[in-house]
């Protein structure tokens, strides 16, 4: 028997990752002349983007084959301006111009309501951003080697994320602002319902740590 992932859980289960506490209004950032806006309405299905092994990457400047050529180094390199890096659909990485935010590495960190309806910017952030886990994602992030560019993979000295490669792919392929979306199967659907309970207790932990 196959059936289709709740909408309800859906929406929860793709803010899992890097759930960042805002230093800004989501969609009224003000930048300097010649900065890189970035709004709600870059953000749309995650497999509109391009495939780098299990991740995801576009550039919002159109400099893709730049973006491209650093994410399939086997040495690294450092981004360029408009690269847009994501592992699940509520969670997004942006490269700034140079000098945007030194201590990031010119990096911002988004967090992203999705729906059928598209994305919104809930929280988005810098070095100071902290998941709903409790954990800063710029802590976790810095921990790549400095050819990595702060990009996390197994092999870049990043903490390990406790969740499987399996429901990642899960968690792609059911992005809801996709509309060709798959039906999961009935052991595909329980996988994710096992993630939404360790979400909800995350995210509890993660409240109480921010009112302490």
């Amino acid at each position: 028997m196959k059936f289709l992932i709740n909408k309800g859980l859906a929406v929860l289960l793709f803010s899992v990752g890097s759930t960042l506490t805002a230093v800004a209004s989501p969609d009224e950032v003000l930048l300097e002349p010649g900065k890189l806006p970035v709004t709600s309405e870059a953000f749309t299905c995650i497999r509109d983007m391009t495939k780098v092994r299990g991740f995801y990457v576009d550039n919002l400047k159109g400099n893709l084959e730049a973006t491209l050529a650093v994410a399939n180094s086997e040495t690294g390199g450092i981004y360029p301006p408009g690269s847009v890096v994501q592992l699940v659909p509520g969670e997004v990485m942006v490269k700034h111009e140079v000098g945007y935010s030194p201590v990031t590495k010119d990096w911002e960190f988004f967090e992203l309501d999705v729906s059928e309806e598209g994305s919104e910017i809930r929280k988005r952030g810098f070095a100071d951003v902290v998941n709903r886990f409790g954990g800063n994602c710029f802590a976790c992030h810095i921990q790549a080697k400095p050819q990595w560019d702060m990009v996390c993979e197994d092999t870049h000295g990043c903490e390990t994320i406790p969740i499987t490669k399996e429901v990642i792919d899960l968690i792609q392929r059911t992005d809801p602002r996709c509309s060709d979306n798959e039906e999961l199967s009935a052991g595909e659907s329980y996988e994710l319902f096992k993630l939404k309970l360790k979400v909800g207790v995350g995210s509890a932990i993660g409240t109480v740590k921010e009112m302490m």
